[in-house]
């Protein structure tokens, strides 16, 4: 398993920020009869991290998968394991998710009483951490935790379930997100999630988020030609900016 060291983070000057976009193809989306083949077609095409999502048919109506079939894709690729649990009390499991192959674990506000604490467990297993909020939740609410995150993700769906379009009302809420990291001088990764495809990743990435988690624009058709076109347009997106 790959692991992160996290220190804690640099202050910057707002003209200093610029991160490195990042596709990850959410396996959620991916035909689990040849998933193994299926994340090193994504892996080859450059893909730098594989979306997981874990759904406990509590904080979300859908169940998914958890443990073992992150340990056993675990073999299959040294890629960049980006966990999203959509789980009640996430820190019950921290340790277990990152020994078995989790390299950044992202939970939701909405479902512990004790964010600074479920943070704290998952550097403390070695892991990047991240905050979750679903399209209701304001913005403004992660603003007493960003300081120690790693990534902040805004859900641009209702989390539970693959397939769902874009909420239109997300592209405003990352670009509140991009301007509080950027007012309190931090170089936060700033994920989107849900109903993202190559027609309107531009916009978040406008907008002011680098991380991309894509599932049926990816893992429908070619998965090589697909990523490479996320790519593509990631690349555009940079030029000048380097």
């Amino acid at each position: 398993m790959s692991v992160f060291r996290t220190y804690p983070m640099r202050r910057i000057r707002k003209e200093e920020i610029f991160l490195k976009k990042i596709l990850s193809p959410s396996i959620l989306a991916a035909d689990f009869s040849i998933l193994g083949k299926q994340i090193t077609e994504a892996d080859e095409a450059g893909a730098e991290y594989i979306h997981i999502d874990v759904m406990d048919g509590v904080f979300v109506p859908s169940i998914s998968f958890g443990m073992p079939v992150i340990s056993t894709i675990r073999k299959v690729t040294d890629r960049f394991f980006d966990v999203h649990l959509m789980i009640v009390e996430p820190e019950r499991y921290i340790e277990e998710f990152a020994k078995c192959g989790a390299d950044g674990i992202t939970f939701h506000l909405e479902a512990t009483e004790d964010v600074d604490s479920v943070i704290d467990k998952i550097h403390c297993a070695g892991c990047r951490a991240g905050l979750s909020i679903k399209p209701e939740t304001p913005v403004e609410a992660v603003r007493p935790y960003l300081a120690k995150l790693d990534m902040l993700l805004i859900m641009t769906v209702e989390p539970g379930f693959g397939g769902q379009k874009y909420i239109p009302a997300s592209t405003k809420r990352i670009g509140e997100a991009r301007r509080m990291a950027e007012e309190m001088g931090l170089s936060t990764n700033i994920q989107v999630d849900g109903g993202i495809t190559t027609d309107n990743v531009s916009v978040v990435l406008d907008a002011g988020a680098n991380v991309i988690v894509a599932g049926s624009s990816v893992f429908r058709g070619s998965i090589g030609e697909n990523i490479r076109r996320y790519l593509e347009i990631f690349s555009e997106k940079s030029v000048g900016k380097n």
